[in-house]
């Protein structure tokens, strides 16, 4: 959408009308808040007979949320705002295609693009229920932030804490909103759209350090998915903590198969072990099945060896991941950091064999002012290497530069 945007303003015209009529808690639990997020990217294609020689992209980035309380009664009515704008700071057709900025049937990066989102909301006891625009962060559905601003979701969500230690999700979408558009389409897998995504499940905690989680969901027509995951946390000794997280998906195609044959079992985890300012950490996934892990258009799949820049979810699949963190206030330093991993992924089945092989290398160094007038400002630097081969083409060199900083509004 190349014309101005007033997403945001439009927002605080709305907080202000809140604010006017409604009751003393729906106003008192408020919250309001504008993310600013300036990112750059710049990706070297090194395969033979790349598309383009390079993506590279620079972005600014604003979304501000609307949160408010509810009003008094047994049933407590609230309502929520989204509001979010992409500004393009410099970009062209020959160096598009980064995930910050949406392009036309022209090819050119727009000026800018804008979306706005409203979620009614009803609460009773511990149970809410949310219809509107969501940005759902579940295993069967997780909305994707990893760019100027984050997709969404329409539909609605009952969530329920009446049952102490028991969390209960269960929701219908219809509609979603990729992370680089404006516009709000059906939900979908890959080409196919289907008219909506059904899913419930929950997260008992069996112990405050042992959680059981299990969900179902099905996206009509095109699969059906089943989830179990377990997460336990271990203090060892002192400053030593032990933590393990595994996770189970099996997907299978629905109805009338509009993505085609769908044939995949996941299962993948992860082992932390921190100590004091460290913390080591390996990762697996191990998918078996005819097909890649599906997920819908606008999320992130929930697995282990979800990374910067690859997914290593193709179909049969074998990766495996070293990571190690260290965080500088051990150096009298607090809000600098540092991330390093490798992930390398075999045994990928393609249309030319079964022994495609793809790795990664990711490196994060970030930094959080602490007080001044900056603080709160963050700075990150991502650097990332991947290769393929052996039937995958992909070879990429990539830098990310991304500066943000949250300003609350009241």
């Amino acid at each position: 959408m190349n014309r101005p945007c007033f997403a945001v303003p439009l927002l605080f015209s709305l907080g202000t009308s809140m604010a006017n009529c409604a009751s003393a808690a729906f106003v008192e639990d408020s919250k309001a808040t504008v993310e600013l997020r300036n990112f750059y990217l710049n990706r070297d294609y090194r395969q033979d007979n790349a598309a383009q020689a390079k993506t590279e992209e620079w972005a600014q980035g604003f979304t501000t949320r609307l949160v408010s309380g509810f009003t008094d009664g047994p049933v407590g009515v609230g309502v929520d705002a989204l509001g979010q704008l992409g500004v393009k700071l410099d970009s062209s057709r020959d160096r598009r295609n980064s995930g910050l900025l949406p392009y036309g049937a022209s090819q050119e990066p727009v000026d800018s693009y804008s979306k706005l989102g409203l979620t009614a909301k009803l609460r009773a006891g511990k149970t809410v229920l949310n219809v509107g625009t969501l940005q759902p962060t579940l295993p069967v559905v997780m909305y994707n932030d990893t760019r100027l601003l984050g997709s969404s979701f329409r539909g609605g969500l009952l969530s329920s804490q009446a049952i102490q230690g028991l969390s209960l999700n269960a929701g219908r979408l219809t509609q979603a909103s990729l992370r680089d558009s404006s516009s709000n389409e059906d939900v979908g897998y890959g080409a196919a759209s289907s008219d909506h995504f059904d899913f419930a499940g929950g997260t008992y905690a069996l112990t405050p350090q042992l959680n059981l989680s299990y969900y179902t969901s099905t996206l009509q027509d095109i699969y059906q998915q089943q989830f179990a995951g377990v997460t336990h946390g271990w203090q060892l000794a002192e400053g030593v903590v032990l933590k393990s997280d595994i996770r189970y998906f099996d997907s299978r195609d629905d109805g009338r198969r509009l993505a085609g044959h769908i044939d995949n079992r996941n299962f993948n985890g992860t082992i932390s072990l921190g100590y004091k300012a460290h913390r080591f950490s390996t990762a697996w996934q191990y998918l078996s099945g005819d097909s890649d892990f599906p997920f819908l258009n606008g999320a992130e799949p929930y697995v282990a060896n979800l990374v910067t820049f690859n997914l290593f979810t193709r179909a049969q699949e074998d990766s495996w991941q070293l990571r190690y963190d260290y965080d500088f206030v051990a150096w009298g330093v607090p809000g600098l950091t540092f991330m390093t991993r490798y992930v390398d992924g075999r045994n990928v089945k393609t249309a030319t064999g079964s022994e495609g092989r793809e790795w990664e290398r990711d490196t994060d160094l970030a930094y959080t002012v602490q007080d001044g007038p900056l603080k709160g400002v963050s700075v990150r630097w991502r650097n990332v290497t991947f290769r393929s081969g052996d039937g995958l083409t992909t070879k990429v060199d990539e830098n990310r530069l991304i500066v943000g900083y949250t300003l609350a509004l009241w």
